[in-house]
């Protein structure tokens, strides 16, 4: 079993920037890639980026050249840097672990990131 608590969310004026984190528990050594989802009302939950246990990444082109996500792996942490931020942006972010064997996703409890016009 792997646990997941983000922390960092809040409310933010457009161009502002937020600091998201994701610390993990627990059977750790299962994880491989770790990456933070999120939803926005009515809509469904979209990637937002992604960080293999090697460091490569993967990001929405909603988000390139805005959010950074970077990933401890001593610490078993990922964070997600999000500047230049948009009201689009808001939504509730999840932190989210994918366990190579036997194959499944842990997720965090959300956090909320408003941005205001």
């Amino acid at each position: 079993q792997v646990q997941l608590v983000e922390s960092g969310g809040g409310l933010v004026q457009a161009g502002g920037s937020l600091r998201l984190s994701c610390a993990a528990s627990g059977s750790t050594f299962r994880i491989n890639d770790m990456g933070w989802y999120r939803q926005a009302p009515g809509k469904q939950r979209e990637l937002v980026a992604a960080i293999s246990r090697g460091g490569s990444t993967n990001y929405a082109d909603s988000v390139k050249g805005r959010f950074t996500i970077s990933r401890d792996n001593a610490e078993n942490t990922v964070h997600l840097q999000m500047n230049s931020l948009k009201p689009e942006d808001t939504a509730v972010y999840y932190c989210n672990a994918e366990q190579t064997f036997p194959k499944y996703y842990y997720w965090g409890q959300g956090t909320q990131v408003t941005v205001s016009s």
